[in-house]
Formats: C-alpha cells, sequence, structure tokens
C-alpha cells in the first residue's frame, strides 16, 4: 500500500505517509493563503524521513486524500458570495426567524441562557436577498398551486439587480416532490445562461437534504452556496498543484458523513468537521482490529476537546439536526461534540461561584498560553501543566517552542491565585482540576444521555494534549482503561487513509412497523423495498460516476427507530437491505429492542406504544484496503525491562499530597510491552505522556499506549 492522507487544520497540515509497510508522521504549518504551500511541505517533510523523492512519491501513491477546516474558517471569516434565496410564497421569513432560536444555537448552554444579551448571528442571506414565488406542493407530492413562469422570472430579475453571486430554490415540500424546484432552475439557466452571469451555482435543496423541515433544509442550502466558491477554489488549488507534481489520479475529499469521494462528488457542507470525523473513523479501525470494545474518542487540542463515540457492533451515530457555526442544518454527519476546554483554554477567578473557571475563551497559537512568550498575559491550562512539573521548558514541542515558567507563574498568581487567596500550586492544581472535570462531565453527559455508562467504555486519547489529560478524566468517570492510538498527534490524518469511497443518501417516511392501535404489522413490503431500490439507484449512481466498478459497490441499511412519539431515537443497521417477510421484520424488530435495552436497561423496551421508522438512510460504497493497525497494543504476555530514566524531578497531583518523585522517560527509548510504573512522564516530539499515581502505561507501537488503572 502507497497512500498519502493529510489532516488541514487551522494551525498545522497533518501528514501520514504510508509506503511498502513503512508509516510515516509528518507536520508543517498551515499557509491559508494558498493550502497546496502547507501540504508541499509536509509532504516533503514525510517522503525525506525514508528518502524519497516528490516524483517518486506522486507517481507511486494509489490515493491522496485530503480533510480539511477550509469551510469552517471560512463561515468563521464570512468569506462567501452575495446568496439569493427563492421559496414559496409566505414562507419568505423562514430562515430570519430561525425557529425562534437561532439567537442560541451554536452557542455554550450559559450564553443560549443569557436572554437578554443574546445576539443573533449576521444573516449569511440578507432580507432583501429572499425572494417568494407563488407555487405549493402538498405534503403528499401534489401541485395544489402551480407553479407561475412569469412570476419566476420576475423574482429572479430582481435578485439578480440586488448582486446576486449564488441562487438557492428552497421551496415547500420539495423532498417529496421536486418539479417546482427543476422549474426554476431551468428558468435561471434560461433567463440568465452562463456567459451572462459567469458561474453564479444554483443550489436546488432537495439535493442537499432529503429530509423533511423546512428550516433545517434550506439552511443547509444556504450553507452549501456560501461556501460553494470558497471551496472549490481552495480544492482545485489543491488539485492542480497534485497535477503540476505528477500526480494523475482523481483527488479524494474526505466527508462528515464518514466516507469520501472525489472533489467532482463533493458538496462544500460535507467538509465541515471532516478532521475530527476522520478520527472517530481511524478510532473505529483500531478498536475493530484490536478487540477494544466500547470506545470514547477524545481529540484534546490547543483550543477544543472533541468527543466521539465507537460502540462494538457497528451501530452508527450521527448528528441528524447538526449546528454549524450557528445554523442547524440537515444533512446526516458524525456524531460529534466539541467543548471549549484545550490547552490554550484561559482559566480565570469566577467571582459570582468564588472558584475558578476555565474555557471556553482560548488564548489560540497566537499570543498563545503566557509561557509560550509569544505576548500572552492570561493563565491557562497549559501554564498549569507546566507549573505543575509535567512539561519540561525546553522539550516542548520537541524543543520547536521554549517555555517560560516564570510567565506561567505569574499569570496563575495574577489570574486566580492572588483572587481566591491560594498558594501557586494550589491554584495550578484547581486549574487542572476544573478542566479534567469538565471534560469528563461533558463524556459523562454525552454517554448517559445514549443510554450508556461511562465506566463500561476505554477512553482513546489523542490530539497533542489528550495523554496529558487522560488520566485525570478517567478517575472522574471510574474509567478504568485509557488507550493512546499509534501516531496519536496525527491520529485525523491517519483517519483519513482509512475510509471508503462512500455516499449516504435518506428519505423521511412514517412507517408504523408495528401499530399499537390495531395491533397490526407492517403488511407493505414493497413500499418499503421501493423506497431503499431508490436510494440504492441514487448511491449507486454516485460512485459509478467516479469510475468505481460496479461490482465493487455496496449498500448499508440504517433506519432510524423509535418507539411511538418517544423522542429516544436509534439508529439501527439491517442485517438485509429488503423486508419481504413478516419474519424478517420481527427480527428488525428484535435487533431494535436488543439495542434500545443495552442503552436504556433491559426492561425499559415499550412495544405497546407502537414502533416507528422515520427515516430510511442508505449508505452506498466501495471498500478499499486500509492501514494494518492490528497488535499494536501489548498484551498480558508481553513485557520488557523500562530503562532508567533521563531526569527525576518533583511533580504535583491532584489529591495527592505534597511533591511526587516523578521519573521521565523518551518514548523512542521503551521497547515495546515494557510498563512504566506512575509517577511518570513519558515525552515524545509531538505530545507528552503523564502516568498519575496509582496507574501503568505500557508501551505499544508506534508511539501508541494502554494506560490500566490498580485495583
Amino acid at each position: 500500500m502507497r497512500r498519502v492522507s493529510v489532516d488541514i487544520g487551522g494551525t498545522f497540515t497533518d501528514c501520514s505517509l504510508v509506503w511498502d509497510g513503512k508509516y510515516v508522521e509528518a507536520k508543517a504549518l498551515t499557509t491559508h493563503q494558498n493550502l497546496a504551500l502547507g501540504f508541499n511541505q509536509s509532504l516533503q517533510n514525510a517522503y525525506e524521513q525514508i528518502g524519497l523523492q516528490l516524483q517518486d512519491v506522486m507517481e507511486g501513491v494509489d490515493s491522496v486524500r485530503y480533510a480539511t477546516t477550509l469551510g469552517t474558517n471560512a463561515l468563521i471569516e464570512r468569506k462567501g458570495p452575495r446568496v439569493g434565496l427563492i421559496t414559496t410564497a409566505g414562507f419568505e421569513s423562514i430562515v430570519p426567524l430561525s425557529r425562534g432560536r437561532g439567537y442560541g444555537e451554536g452557542l455554550p448552554d450559559r450564553m443560549q441562557r443569557d436572554l437578554p444579551m443574546a445576539e443573533r448571528p449576521d444573516p449569511l442571506v440578507p432580507i432583501q436577498m429572499i425572494v417568494g414565488i407563488r407555487e405549493r406542493i402538498g405534503e403528499a407530492g401534489s401541485v395544489l398551486l402551480p407553479i407561475d413562469a412569469e412570476d419566476v422570472r420576475a423574482q429572479v430579475r430582481k435578485l439578480v439587480d440586488n448582486g446576486v453571486q449564488a441562487f438557492v430554490v428552497s421551496l415547500m415540500n420539495a423532498v417529496v416532490n421536486p418539479e417546482h424546484e427543476l422549474f426554476v432552475e431551468d428558468i435561471i439557466r434560461e433567463e440568465f445562461p452562463e456567459h451572462m452571469l459567469g458561474s453564479a451555482p444554483i443550489l436546488l435543496s432537495h439535493l442537499v437534504g432529503g429530509r423533511k423541515g423546512e428550516y433545517a433544509r434550506t439552511s443547509s442550502s444556504i450553507i452549501d452556496a456560501f461556501l460553494h466558491s470558497v471551496m472549490y477554489h481552495g480544492l482545485s488549488t489543491l488539485e492542480l498543484n497534485l497535477r503540476d507534481n505528477g500526480y494523475r489520479k482523481p483527488m479524494l475529499v474526505i466527508h462528515n458523513s464518514g466516507g469520501m469521494a472525489q472533489l467532482n462528488s463533493t458538496d462544500a457542507l460535507q467538509t465541515i468537521h471532516s478532521g475530527p470525523v476522520a478520527g472517530i473513523y481511524a478510532s473505529e479501525h483500531l478498536a475493530a482490529q484490536n478487540d477494544l470494545g466500547n470506545v470514547v474518542c477524545t481529540d484534546m487540542g490547543g483550543t477544543s476537546f472533541d468527543i466521539g463515540l465507537v460502540v462494538k457492533g457497528g451501530v452508527k451515530f450521527y448528528d441528524f439536526n447538526p449546528v454549524i457555526e450557528r445554523w442547524m442544518v440537515n444533512i446526516p454527519m458524525v456524531h460529534l461534540v466539541t467543548l471549549g476546554a484545550g490547552g490554550g483554554s484561559i482559566a480565570r477567578y469566577d467571582r459570582l461561584r468564588e472558584t475558578v473557571a476555565v474555557g471556553p475563551e482560548s488564548a489560540g497559537s497566537d499570543p498563545g498560553p503566557a509561557c509560550y512568550n509569544f505576548g500572552g498575559r492570561n493563565a491557562t491550562v497549559t501554564d498549569s501543566d507546566l507549573v505543575l512539573g509535567y512539561l519540561l521548558p525546553d522539550r516542548y514541542a520537541g524543543g520547536h517552542i521554549q517555555l517560560s515558567e516564570k510567565r506561567a507563574q505569574r499569570a496563575i498568581a495574577k489570574d486566580v491565585a492572588e483572587p481566591m487567596g491560594m498558594e501557586l500550586v494550589d491554584a495550578a492544581l484547581a486549574i487542572r482540576e476544573k478542566v479534567d472535570n469538565d471534560m469528563a462531565n461533558g463524556i459523562a453527559q454525552e454517554l448517559r444521555a445514549r443510554g450508556y455508562e461511562p465506566r463500561h467504555f476505554t477512553i482513546l486519547a489523542y490530539g497533542g494534549n489528550g495523554p496529558l489529560h487522560a488520566c485525570g478524566i478517567a478517575r472522574v468517570l471510574g474509567v478504568q482503561r485509557i488507550v493512546v492510538p499509534p501516531f496519536s498527534s496525527i491520529f485525523s490524518a491517519v483517519g483519513a487513509g482509512n475510509m471508503d469511497q462512500m455516499h449516504i443518501h435518506e428519505k423521511s417516511v412514517y412507517l408504523s412497523l408495528y401499530d399499537s392501535n390495531t395491533r397490526a404489522l407492517l403488511s407493505d413490503f414493497d413500499g418499503f423495498n421501493a423506497i431503499v431500490e431508490e436510494l440504492e439507484a441514487r448511491g449507486r449512481e454516485d460512485l459509478l460516476r467516479q469510475g468505481v466498478a460496479p461490482e465493487r459497490i455496496k449498500h448499508r441499511l440504517e433506519l432510524d427507530m423509535r418507539y411511538g412519539n418517544q423522542l429516544a431515537q436509534t439508529a439501527v443497521v439491517a442485517e438485509s437491505n429488503r423486508i419481504n417477510s413478516e419474519d424478517e421484520m420481527l427480527d428488525l424488530i428484535e435487533a431494535f429492542s436488543r439495542d434500545y435495552g443495552r442503552r436504556y436497561g433491559e426492561g425499559s423496551q415499550a412495544p405497546e406504544a407502537g414502533i416507528r421508522i422515520n427515516t430510511v438512510r442508505v449508505a452506498s460504497y466501495s471498500e478499499m484496503s486500509t492501514l494494518e493497525l492490528r497488535d499494536v497494543l501489548p498484551k498480558a504476555g508481553d513485557s520488557a525491562a523500562a530503562p532508567e530514566p533521563f531526569l527525576t524531578k518533583p511533580c504535583h497531583f491532584v489529591d495527592v499530597d505534597g511533591a511526587q518523585d516523578t521519573r521521565f522517560y523518551e518514548l523512542a527509548a521503551l521497547p515495546f510491552g515494557c510498563s512504566v510504573q506512575g509517577p511518570a512522564v513519558v515525552l515524545s516530539e509531538a505530545t507528552s505522556f503523564l502516568v498519575e499515581p496509582g496507574w501503568t502505561l505500557r508501551i505499544g507501537r508506534y508511539g501508541s499506549g494502554l494506560f490500566e488503572r490498580a485495583a
């Protein structure tokens, strides 16, 4: 296998190069003005490690895959075209009203509750760029009011006069019958062909989202249109860069649905959060190959803490109406929770509660924590880690950043210790305890809301700060085992190398498998199978267009099911893609019941309320070869002697009185299977493993590790 996988982040561009069994990791600073420059440097840092030249790599790799935050950054900076919205007359205010919740969506809970200070985000589509046309499709797809061509022309001209650069057409019930949206597209192309308006994109909402829900579907289409040009030009630059360097195969782009596709089959909206999602899929692959069971994925960087779930048995977790930036959308996105907790999270004295508070505000990378000596003056989590002794000032980030302990002490004293009347070390311990508790509470809330108990999960800790705080998080949750994955600092890029080409299509339905009123089971098997066949055909068409051989195309059927009108909805992966008998339907109901019982407790099932399917979803995919991560973690029989530490110094720990003599090791000097007893710190070029008292770290391959707590 020869493969290049890249995760383009806000600060670093991570590169994973696989070349004939050699796994190479590399980083370079992201060049926002031209992403290709950062990619070239990152790739060069990788192939030079194994003595290759650029031409060898470009001609020899089987694929180049990208995950990028380009769309996220464009939304934050509001860099996009002037978007115009065409909707059904009488529904022009759907987006401005935003279900009456637009002031709070995308904000932390404490800010959502602060109604007097609530502010709506600046709209992507100003009110003057929204027009209504006379037409109406009924909820069953029948035409209640025929569309008026002259009225459409008049409204399109109005938008053009106002300077429209991208059209969004979102009409009522278009997912049931798209006839009128297609008619509007024809009118726009007839009135204003490409030689007049240039490359103004036209986005039809029924092609962006397949579920009902007018606001979320319209919002999805608007964001897609807003990001279209930025994503097209940014990713096209990357593709042209590959062509100039001799790469002739199609470039593949990672999707937030958990798959990837060629650039010409990728919507801008599908690239949002694609990097963290790639990390979740790398976690799934690692868990399956090493029999880790249920895993909670934790990615702690400098600004945020991302949480994802990987449950044994293939259960998929999606956000059906995720909030992107400040807007709700309705694309199926792999479930991801982000907390404002990272190494750069700012610590302060909370006068109202008379305690320490951490985040969600962050010092970022510029100016960064006070200890970076780049001008930052606020106390942060990294400053507390330095004061507590876990970080070595001349060994941070491979020695590229020299830390200033005096500045860290000064910032903590000013922001926390003096206002709270505490000693400096106690204040640093309070900061660490607070941020670990916040992250642990976020995990516990996420798991228990889905019916799981945290102690039944293994924590997978990656990102620059994940292995440094994993023991503290596990201590709060009562978790006994932590895994640091291979190549933990570029784990999302590794995940990009493991994904399949995939497209997901879904449709809102109202199917009652069991009607509690009539006590009847679903009998219209042909109607159900027809829906599945339609979605499979759309996925097959997508993959055939990208050159995938018909015999390699597979389909996975997922059903969103619930008991009666309960809010608790479960995604069930069906064993068969068709229902042809009552026995097969009962097997599906049994699978739903088992999963529901595992989540919410056996006996909590409520078939007497009825059993419903709300969404039919088909994932069409073509399996590709994956990285081999089997047996990277040590087992019971694997053991080796640990060398002498290169340094022993005092460190301070939460719930432990006084300073503890702590051993420091180089990760590269520790053999496979050797055990390191806490308290200890293991240093690598990109991260630090903190082994707290009462824990043991066993060293795996490719920079991985297994933490276990003493009984």
